[in-house]
């Protein structure tokens, strides 16, 4: 049998909050989709809460260690599970492009209990590009900027869009087994990038984008008819060609464009910055101190880039905010009013 607890609804939690004393704060439960979704919603839960409302960040189930959206959707769907007190906050992936056309898709964009990324994932908008730079002095201690990643990360944008609107289109219109996911994100990858020569990269990239458009092309002819209003749709809902990343999968974008891009540029600042460290030092011992205290120093570049925090400034992160900014004003018109 299982305990009450378990069955938590928005219900049960209002319930709850009823016993505690009068000027406690409410309690909401906000249910998210793994382990590592957990700091981030709780980031950025924090902004909203005030002297009456506090949010508590947890998976879905204490009975199982099932995770994703799925599984987070389904134990909060249906029979009023989700209210006031308890909301859902995952990842948009394709849903949200979807506009209502999958059960999930209508979900995540109808329901005002669901809140959503917008961009794919929690990892993309760790990738954001205005952050990178930061990323590389954080992980160096190096401030010298060998490529320019904000322009790095648009033009490679802009070369992958058009085939990016043709994996959601297969989506779309479910013929996605001959172009998933895994196909799309391998063949937009990137390799052996040569950090004072990135343009070579990014020419290799357009040259394999374009073939597989070609391929696109010749076996799905219908597309001619319902590809350009998809991709005047995309560009409706805010997606631009310049930032096509914030909406490709997250785990593809991060291990396969942006950590190879950053690493070559990392180990070149480290070796940069022990090279000025070996020449500036006065006697070996100097040396082999300030050489030690400075790698004791050193972050790993895939954990400075969980700390990055440059995405608030994004717009997809406005439009969450905002989101969550109704909620807060429309179901506690007590509470101080977050500007």
């Amino acid at each position: 049998m299982k305990r009450l607890s378990e069955n938590i609804s928005s219900r049960y939690v209002e319930a709850a909050n009823r016993l505690r004393p009068n000027k406690a704060r409410k309690r909401v439960v906000a249910y998210v989709e793994s382990y590592d979704d957990v700091l981030f919603w709780r980031s950025v839960l924090d902004e909203f809460e005030t002297d009456d409302i506090g949010f508590e960040v947890m998976l879905p189930s204490r009975t199982n260690l099932g995770k994703g959206k799925k599984n987070v959707l389904s134990n909060v769907l249906g029979d009023n599970v989700l209210g006031e007190s308890l909301i859902a906050c995952v990842d948009a992936d394709y849903d949200y492009l979807m506009q209502g056309t999958t059960p999930i898709s209508r979900e995540i964009i109808r329901n005002p209990f669901v809140f959503h990324t917008y961009v794919y994932a929690i990892e993309n908008y760790q990738c954001y590009a205005r952050g990178l730079h930061e990323v590389c002095v954080m992980s160096t201690l190096n401030d010298h900027e060998i490529v320019d990643l904000e322009a790095f990360m648009e033009e490679y944008s802009r070369i992958v869009w058009p085939l990016f609107v043709w994996n959601v289109w297969v989506y779309k219109y479910n013929c996605y087994s001959r172009f998933t996911l895994l196909d799309f994100g391998g063949l937009v990858s990137i390799r052996d990038v040569n950090p004072f020569n990135p343009a070579r990269t990014l020419e290799q990239l357009r040259h394999t984008v374009n073939r597989k458009i070609n391929w696109m092309q010749q076996h799905y002819p219908e597309g001619k008819k319902t590809y350009k209003p998809l991709r005047d749709q995309l560009l409706a809902l805010g997606l631009t060609p310049e930032t096509t990343y914030l909406y490709m999968q997250g785990h593809s974008v991060m291990d396969g464009v942006v950590l190879p891009l950053l690493t070559p540029i990392c180990t070149h600042l480290r070796k940069e910055r022990e090279a000025e460290i070996r020449r500036n030092a006065v006697h070996s011992q100097q040396r082999q101190n300030e050489l030690a205290c400075y790698q004791r120093r050193l972050g790993a570049l895939d954990q400075m880039l969980r700390k990055s925090n440059k995405f608030l400034q994004s717009e997809p992160y406005g439009q969450l905010r905002r989101d969550l900014k109704a909620f807060v004003d429309r179901y506690k018109p007590n509470s101080e009013k977050i500007e």
